[in-house]
């Protein structure tokens, strides 16, 4: 660090009183490299150690470095070397731990898109690392946010230097020590995926020591990783973790970004939820979140956000990339001054140019190889897969990640919808690709509460809906089912609300989805009636119950095992509190302890069965000489469904798998065989009599589940075919299993 003799205290144009910009001398500056890009701390020439800087500021006049002492000093260097619209240079000394960021000078003109401005300090779009919070005051904006004339303000430049108000790139240690061989690799067909946040999963955990949780470290926790293996998912799916910012009209409520879908850092693992601070411990902490989650055998899946950043439309504040490059970054309408939105949130990456491309399959990469996650879901994936304006399946974003070695073997599940013209694309993802199934969720929700008019989709999402993904060599883990996620209604609250309750998201109940598809089971909200709360408990063990039985990917949303409930808010993207939260005193209450036990008793019912978990789709056909099918379906009267069956509303359903001749084989290459189960799904109000199918289906069936018990660990009983018609209660699911 200089002396205070040898530094010179600049007051910068537009500083806030009490945030004197300090300048010191000058660091002396080497060409270095183009590549990679970002800052890379290794040793020099004549053996030297440094950093070297790289950044891709296309169309840009200069770029300086700045970088940062303890005591806030800055020193600034200009990148004269330029390779290939890449500035870069190697500054000697420079270790592990030094802030820093960019200032990119070029003209302003935003009727062409042109938006530069070194008075904003910049992020770089490769940082590993960030030091600080965005909490966005006037100041960190490129144009003049409170300019009295809104409808031009974004085209009158600010000023004032942002520097003393914005987060900082932090330069990490390389860490090569990643062992490929601590990956569990769980195949598709049996994985069961997890979605969890992060600070919500462990902020109220009593498991966890009090510093660590919200954090990393807090997920890495025996306490929280014994949860998850308690109940035997497989993988968990962690809402975004990259380096995100607080949106202005949350922050100006009081209320924070909770959820993450707001990034600005994708390289940068959130500071927010380290325990290791944020002077770079970040990275190390993550990456020891990771391996002990695949200690345990749980893989672990990173939703990400690479359709939109945290700088919005043009009347957002600026960050990092549109002050680098924004005509090369984002979609421009064309008259350039506006953004191109296919996201609902201001802004779209371009991710036809070639460097933007580069920087979010870096990113991937980075995350895979260095980072250890094992596979990530793309967030409105269908705006990355759009050309010059349409959605395309031959676009250069899905045509890269299908020849890139590293990425082509992780697992990659498409959001396959944006909010543009052309957006929703479920089921035209090509192979490789998983999709999260919305049409599974409606159909499912529609039939449990008695919505359906007939029940042909709900055969196809039950199956592996086959009708979306049966072409291109796809199987049914193409399907990633679900019936709640982080966006909408929790599960209890599917079954206790019918409205959206949002107002304590500040937007007078307007923000989140009315298309529900709830049913309140007669009172919205909570109820003192005991009536009412065992139907709703028995709904929630009716929708488990189907979502682990259908073939393709389970996913569960955390809490809903034990019945979190978000008090009817169906959009919680900002509530950083306890309605976002896990409430783990929910497993002290017997009710709640065994809807958690059921869980965990059917993912060990799928983990045993592969006919539960196929890897090819049903035929439909004989597949034994005794005409057996591997799928058939049944009415109450205990005959096969008819076509006209198919097309009348019905409440009643029966499945047949048979586990005689599963397609595929196992590891030697020995054929897989396993039992083979009848399921009565019945929505209906009523009980009603079903005559179980006699041979060639069965002899007898021995009971394995029935929903309408609170208690599942009644010993089951054994049913004969020739005996009296089976009674299954109203709202319930009945699981038999054949005894041959």
């Amino acid at each position: 660090m200089s002396s205070a003799a040898e530094q010179e205290a600049v007051r910068e144009p537009g500083t806030a009183a009490g945030s004197r910009a300090v300048r010191g001398r000058p660091p002396v500056v080497w060409p270095g490299a183009p590549t990679p890009l970002g800052a890379r701390f290794r040793v020099g020439p004549d053996g030297v150690a440094g950093t070297n800087f790289a950044l891709w500021a296309g169309g840009s006049d200069s770029v300086e470095l700045c970088l940062f002492d303890e005591d806030g000093t800055e020193r600034r260097c200009a990148l004269t070397e330029l390779t290939h619209e890449i500035r870069h240079g190697f500054v000697p000394g420079v270790r592990p731990g030094q802030r820093y960021g960019y200032r990119v000078h070029g003209r302003w003109d935003p009727w062409t898109g042109a938006r530069w401005n070194p008075a904003k300090l910049l992020l770089d779009p490769y940082a590993r690392a960030v030091d600080g919070t965005f909490t966005l005051p006037p100041e960190v904006y490129g144009h003049v946010r409170d300019w009295p004339e809104q409808h031009v303000a974004d085209t009158v430049r600010d000023e004032r230097d942002s520097a003393p108000y914005v987060p900082k790139g932090v330069v990490v240690h390389d860490d090569d020590d990643w062992a490929e061989d601590h990956r569990p690799k769980t195949p598709w067909a049996d994985s069961v995926i997890y979605e969890l946040h992060v600070r919500g999963f462990t902020e109220r955990h009593p498991g966890i020591p009090e510093e660590l949780r919200g954090t990393y470290a807090g997920l890495a926790h025996p306490a929280a990783v014994g949860h998850l293996l308690r109940l035997g998912v497989t993988a968990v799916e962690l809402l975004p973790v990259h380096q995100f910012a607080h949106e202005d009209h949350l922050l100006r409520r009081g209320l924070r970004n909770y959820w993450g879908y707001n990034s600005i850092g994708y390289f940068a693992p959130h500071a927010d939820y380290s325990a290791s601070g944020t002077a770079g411990g970040q990275v190390g902490e993550f990456k020891r979140m990771v391996r002990a989650l695949h200690d345990a055998g749980i893989e672990v899946i990173l939703d990400v956000v690479y359709n939109h950043t945290a700088e919005a439309g043009e009347l957002g504040p600026m960050l990092s990339l549109r002050g680098i490059d924004n005509r090369g970054y984002y979609r421009l309408q064309p008259d350039a001054r506006r953004y191109a939105d296919y996201t609902g949130c201001g802004n779209t990456l371009h991710v036809v140019q070639p460097h933007v491309l580069r920087l979010i399959t870096d990113s991937l990469r980075y995350w895979v190889t260095e980072m250890g996650v094992d596979g990530f879901r793309f967030d409105l994936a269908a705006a990355l897969a759009r050309s010059m304006h349409d959605v395309d399946m031959l676009s250069p974003f899905l045509a890269v990640i299908a020849q890139d070695p590293v990425l082509r073997r992780v697992k990659l599940i498409a959001e396959p919808w944006d909010v543009g013209s052309g957006g929703y694309q479920v089921g035209a993802f090509p192979p490789l690709w998983t999709e999260w199934n919305d049409r599974y969720r409606d159909a499912v929700r529609d039939f449990w509460r008695g919505a359906l008019p007939d029940v042909r989709d709900l055969g196809y999402r039950l199956t592996g809906s086959s009708d979306l993904y049966a072409w291109g060599g796809r199987r049914p883990y193409a399907s990633v089912n679900f019936v709640t996620a982080h966006d909408g209604f929790t599960l209890r609250d599917l079954v206790s609300y019918e409205q959206k309750h949002n107002e304590a998201n500040g937007e007078g109940n307007r923000d989140g989805t009315n298309d529900n598809r709830a049913w309140n089971c007669g009172a919205e909200g909570e109820s003192e009636d005991p009536a009412v709360n065992a139907l709703r408990r028995r709904q929630l063990r009716n929708l488990l119950t189907t979502l682990l039985l259908s073939t393709g990917v389970p996913m569960l949303v955390a809490g809903d095992e034990m019945g979190r409930t978000q008090g009817g808010n169906n959009n919680a993207y900002c509530q950083d509190n306890e309605t976002g939260w896990l409430d783990w005193s929910l497993l002290e209450q017997p009710g709640w302890r065994a809807l958690t036990e059921l869980t965990a008793r059917l993912l060990r019912l799928r983990r045993t069965h592969p006919v539960l978990r196929r890897r090819a789709f049903f035929s439909g056909l004989p597949q034994a000489a005794d005409g057996l099918r591997d799928l058939a379906w049944f009415t109450p009267r205990g005959t096969e469904m008819t076509e006209g069956d198919w097309y009348a509303p019905a409440a009643t359903v029966g499945l047949f798998l048979s586990g005689r001749d599963i397609p595929g084989r196992d590891t030697r290459g020995e054929q897989i065989t396993d039992d083979s189960f009848l399921a009565i799904l019945h929505a209906g109000h009523r009980p009603v009599g079903f005559r179980l199918p006699g041979p060639p289906w069965a002899q007898s069936y021995e009971l394995v589940l029935d929903t309408s018990r609170e208690d599942q660990t009644a010993a089951p009983g054994t049913v004969h075919p020739g005996d009296a018609t089976l009674t299954v209660p109203p709202r319930s699911v009945l699981l038999l299993r054949v005894e041959e």
